[in-house]
């Protein structure tokens, strides 16, 4: 041991220095030999973000890496150190509100980690040490401990086992959480552990943990007194992952190799990180805008001051003299000053009221999915859920869409629904329980009312009840039962209900469909297969081998012998692994209904078989036995024997299994299509089946050629390394799906435009991880072969994807050029990485728990539901929140233009156009509220139009209404309205005597009527723009104009104690006097919207919709020409009446 440990230390031997040495019960195998327990990490699981002495700290300096919020902190800082024009309670109130609302909802997000942890980390658990049973909570698990885990009960950690409660010393499990396969998987004890663990005296040596759940190598040294060390090779089906569960089998005991955030489960859960959407990466680009401009005008504004005191006797007039402590501060700190001073007169043109209207908006519109009706599936009694309500826009900006296949797009739920014998097709009758008399014609060799011999059919039904790896739940003792006894107790069962269970759903289908023709598959007990034939007859055969199913040979096969003593190789799997492999007259009639099914959309698998001569069997016998304990290239080595054995068969018939699709999948998956959104499916599961289910949602199509990139196409190209042939199948397919195409103008084509020609990318977990973990020095130019090629495809399936696999392929289409918004959705543990990874995460509110759902952004309860969360959800929070942000920046500007211009007329001394009041209400009181309804009412069109023309969503995709045109027009519109606001009043002063009794107005007097038309014209700008009118629309909008005018008399009609001074004491209704005054606010109002509605009355209606194909466009012009709604949103979510409200 020491000299190993120095091997190690000094890089003697390179082959273990990636693996680990683990003392099963740690307990030493030599007493000769030093014990040194090797450190490892512990079983605790973190996924909480914060802790409670960081999380002030923490969550502060997160928060104030965002532009708007460190910028507040320093105009706050200013206001509090310097003499400035402004109160720091203007800025430092908002700031304190977003931050403190932000920093409770992290906080409370935070600790429901902390709770879903340790829920998990102090689960109790069996450990065994010395002999005996201790009860241990999870988190204290160490490498080497012996677990013990009972029927039901979640693995806590990664186990290898050793011992199994049932006779034939195997174990099943479920891996939904991981994998999101629900179906059962068996596991092997290590063979020749002995029963008694308090004697067993071994070591495991296994890899370093990695995250492939698929993979996994290692060795168990079993030591026994005086003799040689016995080491037994270990591998995937060994191996117990973290999070699975354990199913018909009574208990287990397992070694703990992996533990805490080392075990395969962990290693694949990407770390949840703050996501940000693209509106609010638009805002932080518009405000360093609007920051410049704010820069720009204190600069010029300080220079000028200072140009002005530069003149004779301006610096210091008569009537206001300096101080002597003003004539000794230093010029540059005086000019620094009064900068800052500029900056706080100038600072509200940066809107931070927006981020509280926002946030507000973001909040309480994501109530609307939480409440729609067409979200509650009554089967759970569930609603759609809102767990981010930050991303509700970017629902309508998605470019890409990674689904899961089990669980999401499908039930996982396979039904049996024809066969094939010798040509001939058979369909099942409820009402007849034995097969079809009647046969539809299906190939040259078929005729009407024609079947194959009861012989052939026999031989059929047999095999497909032989061919599987399906176990019976409690199945009965049949040993003591006479055979008509046997026949009453096992039909009494429905079908549907009995308890199968199987790696694979596909498998429990065949063995059902068989029973409905007469056969009866009663379960495996001691390496016996019995059935019940149709004679009420049970059939035992013994179990001698089985031929897994792997990707690569697409087939899986079991060795039996008969009660006769034949013996006889049954064969089931792909056609095209199938074929080559059996006669050749025998194909044809079986080709025909192949090709017809797979038409239909239903999985095929052909049924083939072998009588096997003794010695071909002993010599097949022997190959196995020594390839399945060999520790180097054990799988080349088996899959050399399955190739020789599985040959030279004859050809029995065809089946066709349906995995039945979530309701409306395909629809969902036609209508995301129609928006423009490119569809990629990320699983577990095997290639056929998944293939099978793209096809059956018509995300492939029988036209679509089908790029395949996977282990076997790999193979097919025999004679090179694999690297070699992956990059040459790449530049293959890059050069048909994309020079062939057509020629690429600006690097890579948008994603929803379609080609002449379909193509369908299909990739394996191994071929991937070729791709994107290549040494080759190309190995980016190949990455980008590989995007590019499925980025020109209508669709992509990968599979036997692993879930961090499933993170990669999010984060690389993320990251890609464009950079896209991607969307994931899963309904198991296994999809919470790309869940994560993705832009914005979706959790269906399936069967495999509620990872998922717990991790995700937004949970609905079925994949239908998609589509309008999508296609109308979506789009209208889009349209909805930039408006709001493009407003924002418009009457901010629009306010603060005035003061600029201010400044030239009153010698650039830092005086206020308004009052203190105005600038403190005009963002929280007399603005807010109208263009918050807006924000959450508005329906530019209809949900019913939106969810009927997929292809309006494409409109506002790419951020459209945030690009810098929209934002240039809005800009210049605001300066075009500050101007006429200031220049307008101006011209009015010209005439001085404004009032009956001859007084003029002063500089209060100009600011209130500036306010004045300010607040009426941006508040009417926002009807105007308003297409879906409700009562809370004009209750807020004439609301507000009425609450600034009641408020400006009651704030100026009354002398308030805690005022120093009050300067707008009578003067808005001395203001409301004058006849000039009242002709002047009318005729701004009216000029400054002028364009708008001149705009509004000579063109067509507002349609940002316009160059839509034709079909589309003469749908959408007649639900646009509707007549509005008078009822909102809020009213039209609940109902279940049509609604168009344009």
């Amino acid at each position: 041991m020491l000299r190993r440990s120095l091997n190690r230390l000094l890089k003697g031997d390179e082959k273990r220095v990636d693996s680990r040495t683990i003392y099963v019960g740690h307990q030493p195998c030599s007493a000769s030999e030093p014990f040194i327990p090797p450190k490892f990490c512990d079983n605790r699981i973190v996924s909480s973000k914060y802790t409670v002495w960081n999380f002030l700290p923490k969550n502060l300096f997160e928060q104030f890496r965002r532009i708007a919020n460190f910028y507040f902190l320093i105009i706050f800082l200013v206001q509090v150190i310097v003499d400035t024009p402004t109160s720091p309670v203007t800025s430092g109130l908002p700031l304190f509100f977003v931050i403190t609302v932000t920093a409770i909802k992290q906080g409370y997000e935070d600790w429901l980690r902390h709770k879903a942890d340790n829920e998990v980390n102090k689960y109790p658990v069996t450990v065994l040490e010395n002999g005996r049973r201790l009860r241990k909570e999870s988190e204290k698990i160490k490498v080497g401990d012996v677990i013990e885990v009972e029927e039901d009960e979640t693995f806590p950690c990664d186990l290898i086992l050793l011992t199994s409660s049932r006779d034939d010393d195997i174990c099943f499990v479920t891996t939904a959480s991981l994998d999101g396969e629900s179906n059962h998987k068996t596991h092997y004890t290590v063979p020749d552990v002995e029963k008694d663990l308090e004697t067993l005296s071994a070591t495991l040596e296994c890899e370093q943990p990695q995250p492939d759940l698929y993979k996994f190598v290692g060795r168990m040294y079993i030591y026994k007194s005086n003799q040689e060390p016995a080491v037994r090779s270990l591998g995937p089906e060994n191996l117990l992952l973290k999070g699975a569960t354990l199913k018909n089998t009574q208990k287990v005991c397992g070694v703990a190799i992996y533990t805490g955030m080392e075990t395969k489960m962990a290693l694949n859960y990407q770390g949840k990180s703050q996501k940000r959407s693209a509106v609010e990466k638009s805002i932080n680009a518009f405000l360093l805008v609007y920051l410049c401009i704010l820069v720009s005008k204190a600069l010029v504004c300080t220079t000028l001051k200072y140009v002005w005191q530069s003149k004779p006797g301006q610096d210091e007039p008569w009537y206001n003299e300096k101080t002597q402590k003003e004539r000794d501060t230093n010029v540059y700190l005086k000019m620094f000053t009064d900068f800052l001073s500029f900056m706080v007169l100038f600072n509200f043109i940066i809107p931070v009221s927006m981020y509280v209207t926002v946030e507000m908006q973001k909040f309480l519109g994501s109530f609307f999915i939480s409440w729609d009706k067409d979200f509650f599936d009554p089967d759970i009694n569930e609603g759609a859920l809102v767990n981010t309500s930050d991303l509700n826009e970017e629902l309508g900006q998605v470019e890409y869409v990674f689904t899961d296949k089990t669980g999401t797009l499908t039930q996982n739920n396979m039904q049996f629904i024809e066969c094939c014998i010798d040509g001939f097709q058979y369909k099942h009758r409820d009402n007849d329980s034995e097969l079809d008399r009647f046969c539809v014609t299906d190939g040259p060799t078929s005729r009407m009312e024609e079947k194959a011999g009861r012989e052939r059919e026999e031989l059929f039904l047999r095999a497909i009840c032989l061919c599987h790896t399906v176990q019976v739940k409690d199945a009965p003792n049949t040993d003591q039962i006479q055979g008509d006894q046997v026949d009453t107790i096992v039909l009494r069962v429905p079908i549907d209900e009995r308890g199968f269970i199987a790696s694979s759903p596909d498998e429990v289908a065949l063995v059902k469909g068989a029973m409905r023709y007469g056969f009866t598959y009663l379960g495996l007990e001691s390496k016996a297969m019995k059935i019940l034939n149709r004679s009420h007859e049970i059939e035992v055969y013994e179990l001698l081998h089985v031929l897994n199913f792997d990707p690569v040979r697409r087939r899986m096969s079991v060795i039996v012998k008969c009660k006769s003593g034949d013996i006889v190789l049954f064969c089931k799997g792909a056609d095209s692994s199938i074929f080559p492999r059996v006669q050749q007259e025998e194909v044809e009639p079986i080709r025909v209904h192949v090709e017809r099914n797979a038409k239909e959309g239903y999985r095929t698998l052909c049924v083939a078989y072998k009588l096997l001569g003794t010695e071909e069997y002993a010599r097949a016998d022997a190959g196995l036995r020594e390839a399945r304990l060999a520790l180097q290239d054990r799988e080349e080595k088996l899959m050399a024997v399955y190739n020789e054995v599985e040959t030279g068969m004859s050809l029995i018939g065809a089946t066709a299994v349906e995995d039945r699709l979530q309701e409306e999948a395909a629809e969902t998956m036609e209508a995301l299509q129609g928006a423009g959104i490119k569809i990629w499916v990320l699983t577990g599961d095997k290639m056929e089946t998944a293939k099978s289910t793209c096809f059956a949602c018509r995300l492939f199509q029988r036209t679509t050629e089908l790029l395949e990139l996977t282990v076997r196409t790999l193979d097919a190209r025999g004679g090179r390394k694999r690297e070699e042939r992956l990059h040459e199948l790449l530049l293959e397919y890059h050069k048909k799906a994309v020079q062939d195409e057509h020629t690429l103008e600006n690097g890579v084509r948008r994603s929803w435009t379609v080609t002449n020609h379909d193509f369908g990318f299909i990739i394996d977990g191994a071929s991937l991880s070729m791709v994107l973990n290549s040494t080759d020095s190309n190995s980016s130019h190949y990455r980008n072969l590989f995007l590019q090629t499925c980025q020109n495809c209508t669709a992509v399936l990968c599979c036997r994807m692993a879930p961090l696999q499933k993170a990669q392929i999010v984060k690389l289409v993320k990251n890609s050029k464009g950079n896209p918004i991607t969307l994931s959705i899963g309904d198991g543990a296994n999809d919470v990485s790309m869940i994560l990874e993705a832009h914005v995460g979706i959790g269906i509110k399936g069967k495999e728990g509620r990872q998922a759902v717990r991790n995700s952004d937004y949970a609905i309860p079925k994949l239908k539901h998609l589509k309008k969360l999508l296609l109308a959800h979506g789009h209208l929070y889009y349209v909805r929140i930039a408006h709001l942000v493009q407003y924002f920046f418009y009457k901010n500007l629009c306010f603060i233009l005035p003061q600029f211009l201010y400044q030239f007329f009153c010698g650039h001394s830092q005086q206020p156009l308004y009052d203190a009041a105005y600038l403190t209400m005009y963002n929280i009181c007399f603005t807010s509220m109208p263009i918050l309804a807006y924000s959450l009412l508005e329906q530019h069109i209809s949900i019913q139009v939106l969810l009927g023309n997929a292809t309006l969503y494409r409109e506002i995709r790419k951020n459209s209404m945030l690009r810098w045109g929209p934002f240039l027009y809005w800009t210049l519109l605001a300066v075009f309205h500050g101007l006429v606001f200031f220049f307008g009043v101006r011209f009015l002063f010209r005439n001085p005597a404004l009032q009956e009794d001859g007084q003029v107005f002063g500089n209060w007097s100009y600011g209130t009527i500036v306010f004045t038309v300010l607040v009426f014209t941006v508040t009417l700008k926002l009807a105007l723009d308003t297409r879906h009118w409700t009562w809370i629309n004009h209750f807020v909008i004439w609301g507000s104009l009425a609450f600034y005018i009641l408020f400006s008399f009651f704030w100026g009609g009354i002398i308030w104690p805690f005022l120093s001074q009050q300067r707008l004491y009578f003067v808005f209704a001395t203001l409301l006097s004058s006849v000039s005054a009242w002709l002047v606010i009318i005729l701004l109002i009216l000029f400054s919207l002028l364009p708008e509605i001149l705009l509004a009355v000579f063109s067509k209606p507002f349609n940002p919709f316009s160059h839509q194909n034709n079909p589309v466009e003469s749908n959408r012009g007649d639900a646009l020409s509707l007549r509005s709604s008078s009822r909102p949103l809020l009213m039209s979510t609940f109902t279940d009446e049509s609604n168009s409200v344009i």
